[in-house]
């Protein structure tokens, strides 16, 4: 397998589509879409630098979970505080400001980041890091009008039980997955 060339064919204002060509195993060319959030210029750029992260937050023996409306699913699922870096914002500074816009809370205490990870691999080269902190204050509504999301800490036994009857993102899955068994702590 080996890419050859990168179109654009869509710019979007969050997502840019492209058409790669590439030649199979059988050395026939085809044709493959992807987006991504960052501009590609040729098939080296693809999947080189990370987007945005996640945040796996803890208050005390809490869970942070977002309930959030989802455009791409038309429905609200259980979902991770999650957002986009700016340029040249460093991890630690999109954390804290994703938290706070989309929660009103704060970093007490970053635990781990992790190194960027690939979110939808079939679809996608976008990357984005995991970052586990420890998180404190009360909840406000800082979101936009273009986003409904209701933030809320979970105990071990609530997310159980959600884990059994509600949606999630699959990394917001894991996540919760891990806190209930008790194999995610501070």
């Amino acid at each position: 397998m080996q890419l050859i060339k990168l179109e654009k064919v869509k710019d979007g204002k969050y997502l840019k589509n492209y058409e790669l060509t590439y030649l199979n195993k059988a050395g026939k060319e085809k044709k493959y879409e992807i987006v991504s959030r960052r501009e590609l210029n040729s098939v080296e750029d693809i999947g080189k630098k990370a987007s945005g992260l996640s945040i796996a937050a803890l208050n005390g023996d809490r869970l942070l979970l977002l309930r959030e409306f989802r455009m791409g699913i038309n429905k609200s699922i259980y979902n991770l505080c999650a957002g986009m870096m700016d340029e040249e914002e460093t991890i630690e500074e999109c954390a804290a400001r994703e938290l706070y816009e989309e929660t009103g809370l704060k970093v007490k205490k970053i635990i781990d980041i992790l190194p960027a990870s690939y979110a939808a691999v079939a679809i996608s080269d976008t990357m984005t890091h995991i970052v586990f902190a420890q998180v404190e204050g009360s909840f406000q509504d800082n979101t936009s009008e273009n986003e409904k999301i209701e933030a809320g800490f979970y105990t071990r036994e609530e997310v159980a039980d959600l884990l059994a009857n509600a949606q999630f993102s699959s990394r917001a899955q894991m996540v919760a997955y891990f806190f209930a068994k008790g194999l995610f702590f501070a």
